[in-house]
């Protein structure tokens, strides 16, 4: 009995598929973790309200915002901690994801809606005041992470 021999199969050409990602919205991922949004631990903020209003802005965006909550990103001694995703757009043109400390006040909150209903990180500045609240992100969590 022979062994037959079987040559290779005839090498297809790779095929490549590009499919469309749909386009992201600016995102605003805010901490409820552990200290932020925490009555307990700062019972002179309405932290439910904040979210509310947050929450309403996105509704009245027409998909151009979001809004997610997030277990604790990190940085506790800054709390409360907003983190500002840029949008498809926005990465587009060289936008990063924002990190935003002591977010608690209404003016804070009146300037994270202003600066994402105008398209947020690459695509529009943010208010000066809510510059003087970006925080860098947390080494120690993406080390952790790895």
């Amino acid at each position: 009995m022979t062994d037959a021999v079987h040559a290779p199969a005839a090498a297809q050409p790779r095929r490549t598929f590009r499919v469309g990602a749909a386009a992201r919205p600016c995102t605003l991922v805010v901490c409820r973790g552990c200290c932020c949004g925490n009555p307990r631990k700062y019972p002179r903020v309405d932290h439910d309200w904040q979210l509310d209003r947050l929450r309403a802005a996105a509704a009245g965006s027409g998909g151009r915002v979001a809004v997610r909550v997030s277990d604790c990103l990190g940085p506790c001694d800054q709390a409360n901690v907003v983190v500002v995703q840029p949008s498809t757009a926005g990465r587009q043109a060289g936008g990063k994801a924002t990190w935003i400390g002591f977010a608690m006040d209404d003016d804070c909150t009146d300037d994270l809606i202003a600066w994402v209903t105008a398209g947020g990180p690459g695509v529009a500045p943010p208010p000066p005041t809510l510059e003087l609240q970006f925080i860098p992100p947390p080494r120690e969590a993406r080390a952790a992470r790895r």
